[in-house]
């Protein structure tokens, strides 16, 4: 593969708890090009949203290597894997992560404000029209339904135009009709930034709007499962 946007070669995970280490991702390696939409599949508890918080620099790999636009997330210490991220990447989560005390528009902004844009409430507000909310702008997340407080953090997620969107479960908190006027969003902001989009999902509706789906059991790659297609 060309130019990929991200690399794994070998990427562990273990994470100790209670009952000891766990191993949670065994030696995954995969790259996924500029441009292209992967799926993350597999049961609950195989590791997708691990996989996904590792692309993303915000579980840091305890063996192997992450590279993202040529950068080894996993030499970065975190002010600068926060500092990546800011600048490169855009992530969604299945909870939304709103700031309660902030308006849709001020939630958007954020993150254009803490890189230094002085257009911030102008693109935020850019984003939140493309995302059929210029009429929430001024509402608070506690005044908005489910679906209208994910396409706030989709619009956040999109403003800074990065290179990378990551979204984990973008509609498993949401209803059949509201979860399909979010994955039309979501692909709709794909095709206007031009962004390499990876996203975690169990609706097979979802994934099957991918370029690709990449499946995961027990904490591998699901090789029968790729075979198979």
């Amino acid at each position: 593969m060309s130019d990929p946007v991200l690399t794994l070669h070998d990427a562990q995970l273990s994470l100790d708890g209670n009952a000891g280490r766990v191993d949670i991702l065994h030696g995954i390696s995969m790259e996924v090009a500029r441009g292209e939409t992967v799926g993350l599949t597999g049961p609950s508890g195989s590791g997708k949203s691990s996989l996904l918080m590792l692309l993303g620099g915000l579980e840091r790999a305890t063996g192997g290597e992450v590279r993202a636009l040529g950068h080894d997330l996993t030499a970065m210490g975190e002010d600068a894997l926060a500092r990546f991220r800011r600048d490169h990447m855009g992530v969604v989560f299945q909870s939304f992560h709103l700031i309660p005390t902030m308006t849709a528009l001020e939630n958007v902004a954020t993150p254009l404000e803490l890189a230094g844009r002085s257009d911030a409430f102008d693109r935020a507000a850019e984003e939140l029209e493309a995302v059929g909310l210029g009429h929430r702008m001024d509402h608070y997340p506690s005044q908005m339904s489910g679906g209208e407080q994910q396409r706030v953090a989709l619009a956040r997620a999109a403003a800074p135009r990065p290179e990378i969107l990551l979204a984990d479960e973008p509609t498993g908190n949401l209803d059949g009709p509201t979860g399909q006027q979010i994955m039309d969003v979501l692909f709709g902001l794909r095709d206007r930034h031009g962004a390499t989009l990876v996203l975690v999902t169990h609706a097979p509706e979802l994934a099957a709007r991918c370029d690709r789906q990449i499946r995961l059991r027990d904490g591998r790659l699901d090789m029968l499962a790729e075979a198979a297609e």
